[in-house]
């Protein structure tokens, strides 16, 4: 079986849910150049990937060789996705790919995607119709083949039309511009060109038809943009919703791992910014359960459990589970945690924290046991395989009986590093944001050459507390901001208020 999936415009978010359960479960992902690379990663581990984009009048595959691996692959029993950007249907070769298909009697489905043209419009701040301005719309390509049957275009009918969308017409636009003057559309009408729709690099000139090819000149605009001409385009000013955005235009590095980066990441996009997600850290349990499943049989002589950490929770209760032992056992525990997003993910598995200290760090909760009574009290701690003993020094110094076990460790990834040496050559990182000192030892290891470790250290940094912060500046990294309090909704705060201190388009690495 073979799926045509439309990914949409280019921001992620915007494909739709039928075609992101299909690439979660798909064999083969067979992927255009305008498709979203954050996509294909929702394909499972080992699926094969193949790029099949067209990049600047080169094909990755030619679209005879796309058929034949569409047809090879399902064949073979593989559920495909081919990943078009856009919707298939419109203007991206859906059609005759289904042909293809068809004739090899090969079963298929299409999954619609939003188009670049409504894309676009909607996020350059122009409605392709209104009751007052436009009640036609008009898609159509400035790619024309010379040898379809029907012969040139209608440019009469062109201009006629309420709002007039060109794909691909940037490297035409002179062309263009000339037929649709000599067919009687006035110099006067308002003209958009997008590039990079729906993307936080997207560019948008504005103009009139008479003027619009020497504004996109000086803008050094380049493919892949669309053009929209009609009255609506007067509307952008007052409704580029986009364009407001605090983080808008601006490139962030997420060094989380990616089961927990997701809400990290869409604060960022949902406030206008490009987000790379380089999980420099994957976690993997211990290498032995024996300390972990002595500690939890007997859990209930515990008078303290700390947890340090969203993970060391998540962890503990997975093991709990595995094991088949009673969360009731925790009802005598007095549960402490380091900061509120820990205390939440305690809470929401039903037990309730007994505190949280006012500084989220180790040396706050030892701030707030110092007010506790903790000779002979036996604490648990289970905690990351490497980590700080500032907390388990102090406690034992001060009578408790700790046992610390091990929930999980990390390891190093390499997943999202070409992607930022790519954006590094094109001077396109404008941030590198750290949660713990393991992601920032692991991040740094990736860039090791002395060019590509220059650059790197040249981008500007922000530690989600103080204990990152320093060890991001013993990595040589420069520490431009930290939050007020040790959390990730504060630190996106943080990384708001900071950037609007400075005009766009500066703090570009170079």
């Amino acid at each position: 079986m073979v799926h045509l999936v439309g990914a949409g415009p280019g921001d992620p978010g915007l494909i739709t849910t039928r075609g992101r359960d299909l690439l979660a479960r798909a064999d083969v992902v067979i992927a255009d150049a305008l498709a979203s690379r954050e996509l294909v990663k929702l394909a499972p581990l080992g699926a094969e990937q193949i790029d099949a984009g067209k990049r600047c009048g080169r094909h990755g595959v030619e679209q005879g060789a796309v058929n034949r691996l569409m047809i090879d692959r399902a064949r073979r029993g593989l559920r495909v996705v081919r990943l078009k950007g856009g919707d298939p249907s419109l203007f991206g070769r859906g059609g005759e790919e289904a042909e293809a298909l068809r004739r090899a009697r090969v079963p298929f489905t299409v999954v619609p995607g939003v188009t670049a043209a409504l894309g676009a419009a909607a996020w350059a701040g122009i409605p392709l119709t209104h009751r007052r301005h436009a009640s036609t719309v008009v898609f159509t390509t400035g790619h024309l083949d010379p040898d379809k049957r029907g012969g040139r275009p209608d440019w009469k009918a062109l201009a006629s039309a309420d709002t007039l969308v060109f794909y691909m017409g940037v490297k035409r636009l002179p062309g263009i511009v000339g037929c649709l003057l000599r067919a009687g559309m006035s110099q006067e009408t308002p003209v958009a060109l997008v590039r990079w729709a729906t993307l936080p690099g997207q560019e948008t000139v504005t103009g009139r038809l008479a003027d619009i090819v020497s504004l996109a000149r000086a803008a050094r605009l380049r493919p892949p943009a669309l053009m929209i001409a009609g009255r609506v385009a007067r509307l952008r000013p007052r409704l580029d919703w986009f364009g407001r955005l605090p983080l808008r235009g601006r490139t962030i590095v997420v060094t989380r791992p990616r089961d927990q980066a997701g809400p990290f990441v869409e604060a960022l996009r949902e406030l206008g910014a490009g987000v790379i997600l380089a999980p420099a850290i994957v976690l993997r349990p211990p290498r032995s359960m024996v300390r972990l499943d002595r500690a939890l049989a007997r859990v209930a002589s515990y008078d303290y459990l700390v947890f340090t950490s969203v993970n060391a929770v998540a962890r503990l209760f997975a093991r709990l589970l595995e094991t088949r032992r009673d969360i009731r056992d925790l009802q005598g525990v007095d549960i402490l945690a380091i900061g509120p997003a820990t205390a939440a993910a305690v809470e929401a598995r039903g037990l309730r924290v007994a505190a949280v200290p006012a500084e989220h760090r180790a040396e706050g909760i030892v701030k707030m046991m110092g007010r506790r009574r903790l000779a002979g009290a036996r604490v648990l701690v289970p905690r990351a395989a490497v980590a700080r003993d500032v907390l388990i020094k102090e406690l034992r110094r001060r009578g408790a009986r700790v046992d610390v076990v091990e929930v999980y460790r990390t390891a190093p990834s390499r997943e999202g590093a070409d992607e930022i040496r790519r954006a590094l050559r094109r001077g396109r990182v404008d941030l590198i944001t750290f949660t713990s000192s393991s992601t920032v030892t692991s991040f740094a290891r990736l860039f090791r050459g002395r060019e590509e470790a220059r650059r790197i250290r040249r981008v500007p940094v922000a530690a989600i507390g103080p204990i990152t912060a320093a060890t991001a500046r013993r990595e040589g990294f420069r520490v431009a901001l930290m939050p007020r309090t040790y959390t990730v909704p504060d630190l996106t705060r943080a990384v708001v208020r900071w950037f609007r201190s400075f005009p766009s388009g500066t703090l570009r690495a170079s």
